[in-house]
């Protein structure tokens, strides 16, 4: 089924939703969610909950792209998760990769233009754009490591790379990265 009749589901309420979201993006979901949080049993509760928040939210909102929408969403619920069990000493032993992404020293962003919540955006639309610039190859990696939260040995396995060329990549688009983004007025 495409995307658009899925969302056409979701806002006329139909039980099928939920069953069409589990077939075309369940697998995707579980893997981001598992990156993040590294464990079966969180992960498989947490793609339970995506699907309640996907239905409590569509509608209102209206996907123009639902496999962003419904990755995006499961992402920030791992996140969330992932606080939630690192907060009062709950320890988990997956590592978020974004930490690399602040090896500068300085782990706050600033961004000129501090209107409420475009700072975000302004931020997502400059690493959209400098990712646009890249070699599909190197956006590959980046958004797999960054994004989905793929381990090094897993992409470079998919990839058919070694390990040393993952991380390669990865350090030298890092730092086009920081670059870029310090030559479009982002302190880093």
């Amino acid at each position: 089924m495409e995307d658009p009749d899925i969302v056409k589901l979701f806002f006329s309420r139909s039980d099928n939703a939920i069953a069409e979201i589990k077939e075309k993006y369940g697998k995707i979901c579980y893997s981001i969610i598992f990156n993040i949080l590294g464990n079966a049993e969180d992960s498989e509760e947490c793609v339970s909950d995506l699907y309640i928040n996907l239905w409590n939210t569509i509608p209102p909102q209206d996907p123009h792209n639902l496999k962003a929408y419904v990755c995006r969403a499961a992402r920030n619920l791992a996140l969330k998760r992932l606080e939630y069990n690192r907060a009062g000493k709950r320890n988990s032993a997956n590592v978020v990769y974004l930490s690399e992404l602040e090896e500068s020293g300085n782990n706050e962003i600033s961004v000129p233009d501090n209107t409420e919540g475009n700072e975000e955006n302004r931020l997502g639309a400059l690493i959209s754009s400098f990712l646009r610039t890249q070699k599909p190859e190197q956006r590959e990696v980046f958004i797999r490591h960054y994004w989905f939260l793929d381990p090094v040995e897993k992409i470079a396995k998919d990839c058919s790379y070694s390990q040393s060329r993952v991380k390669s990549m990865l350090f030298r688009t890092r730092n086009k990265l920081k670059a870029f983004l310090r030559k479009e007025g982002v302190d880093i």
